[in-house]
C-alpha cells in the first residue's frame, strides 16, 4: 500500500538512548531537560527568536486566538486544513473567509480590506503547502487597520522566505509536528512570536496559567509536551536534512516525469526555499480527479483530496461562496510523497496518472 505520506521512524536504538535519559531523570512532563533541550535545538536549527513546544498543532493556534482575537472576526482562508476555521470558532470568534489567490493558492491580500469591519481583530491566513502567504501585503494592511495576524504554518518546517525562517512573520505562527509532518514529534506543535512579553502570556497560557506551583499569572490550559515526544523531536531532528533530501529527490522525479499540460502543480511565491512538504497537482476537472484517484486506488495508491472541502461550505461556517476556494478544493489533491518513497513507486504514480489524463 502506497499512502500519501508516510512516518519518519528514527533507528529504535537512537530513541532508545534518549529514552534513557528520561529514565535516568525520573522525569516524564512538565517542561524536563528534554523539552528544554529540543526548544534550544529547534530555535538554533529554524534561526527564530521564540519558540514554545506544545502537545499538538491545534493547542497553539486556540492559544494565539484567545490572545489576539478577543472575540472578534478573524478575517481567514477557506482553503486549509479545518483546524484553522475550527480554532476560531472554537475561542468563540467569528471566521470570515476571504477567497484565495488561484496561484499560489494562499488568502487572496486583494480581497483582505473590503472584509475588514469595525468588529475585525485579526487575520489568520495559512502558508498553504508550506507556500507562504503575500506577507508583506498582510503586514501593510494589519498595520493600517490595527489588527493582529497570525499564520497557521502547520506544514512550514524549515520553509525560508526572502533568506528568514517564514515562522518569523506574524505576529504569532503556529506549526503542527504530528506524526505525518516533515519533522514530528509523534503528536506536537510550536508556537513562534517576535515579542518577549506575548511570549511570557503564551508560556503560562500553556502551562495552566502557573507561576511557580502556588502562584498564577493568569488563565491557561494543558498544552505541555511530554519528554517522551521531546525525545522523538530530539531524535528526529538530528535526520531531518536527510528526509528533506529524499523528498526534494521525489518532488524532482514528478516535476520531470508528469505530463503537465492537463496537469497544474503548485507555484512556489518568489523568495521561497521550500521543505517539499506535500505534492499537490491540480486537475481540470473534479471528473477527471476521481478518474485518476479510482485508477491510483485500484493499484492499492492512495493519494488524498487535500484542503476538502472549501472551509466556508462545512455546517458550522456556512457562508458566502467562494468560488476559487471552491473550484480548487475540488480539483486538487495530493500525491504519494514522503523520505522513503522509491522510485519505481514514482514511476508506477505517474504513469497511472499520464494515462488517464483525458
Amino acid at each position: 500500500m502506497l499512502n500519501v505520506t508516510a512516518t519518519f521512524f528514527p533507528p529504535i536504538e537512537e530513541y532508545f538512548n534518549q529514552l534513557q535519559r528520561v529514565w535516568d531523570n525520573k522525569w516524564l512532563t512538565n517542561r524536563g531537560a528534554l523539552v528544554l533541550e529540543l526548544e534550544t535545538a529547534l530555535k538554533e536549527y529554524l534561526q527564530v527568536s521564540n519558540i514554545l513546544v506544545m502537545n499538538n498543532g491545534t493547542i497553539p493556534l486556540q492559544i494565539a486566538l484567545k490572545n489576539l482575537g478577543n472575540k472578534g472576526e478573524i478575517i481567514t482562508t477557506p482553503f486549509s486544513y479545518v483546524a484553522t476555521t475550527a480554532a476560531i470558532v472554537w475561542e468563540g470568534c467569528t471566521p470570515v473567509f476571504v477567497d484565495i489567490d488561484p496561484i499560489h493558492l494562499t488568502i487572496d491580500e486583494t480581497k483582505i480590506e473590503a472584509a475588514i469591519t469595525p468588529n475585525t481583530t485579526a487575520i489568520l491566513a495559512t502558508h498553504v503547502f508550506g507556500n507562504p502567504c503575500h506577507v508583506e501585503a498582510i503586514e501593510a494592511i494589519a498595520q493600517k487597520h490595527h489588527l493582529k495576524v497570525i499564520y497557521d504554518a502547520a506544514h512550514c518546517f524549515g520553509v525560508n522566505y526572502k533568506g528568514q525562517s517564514l515562522f518569523n512573520y506574524g505576529d504569532i505562527a503556529t506549526c503542527s509536528f504530528h506524526a505525518t509532518k516533515v519533522f514530528h514529534t509523534g503528536e506536537g506543535g510550536a508556537i513562534f512570536c517576535k515579542e518577549e512579553a506575548l511570549r511570557h502570556t503564551l508560556f503560562y497560557n500553556h502551562n495552566f496559567g502557573h507561576n511557580g506551583p502556588l502562584d498564577f499569572f493568569g488563565l491557561g490550559i494543558n498544552g505541555k509536551i511530554s519528554e517522551l515526544q521531546a525525545a522523538m523531536g530530539l531524535t528526529n531532528l538530528r535526520h531531518i536534512d536527510h528526509i528533506l533530501f529524499n523528498r526534494k529527490k521525489a518532488v524532482e522525479y514528478y516535476n520531470d516525469h508528469l505530463h503537465f499540460g492537463l496537469l497544474q502543480k503548485l507555484t512556489l511565491r518568489e523568495g521561497t526555499q521550500w521543505n517539499y512538504h506535500y505534492y499537490p497537482v491540480l486537475f481540470e476537472s473534479e471528473v477527471q480527479l476521481l478518474q485518476v484517484q479510482k485508477e491510483l486506488n485500484k493499484e492499492n495508491i492512495f493519494p488524498r483530496r487535500y484542503f476538502y472541502p472549501s472551509l466556508n461550505t462545512i455546517n458550522y461556517t456556512r457562508t458566502a461562496n467562494m468560488p476559487i476556494s471552491e473550484h480548487i478544493a475540488s480539483r486538487i489533491m495530493c500525491l504519494p510523497l514522503s523520505h522513503q518513497i522509491e522510485e519505481k513507486d514514482l514511476e508506477r504514480v505517474c504513469n497511472l496518472i499520464n494515462r488517464n489524463l483525458c
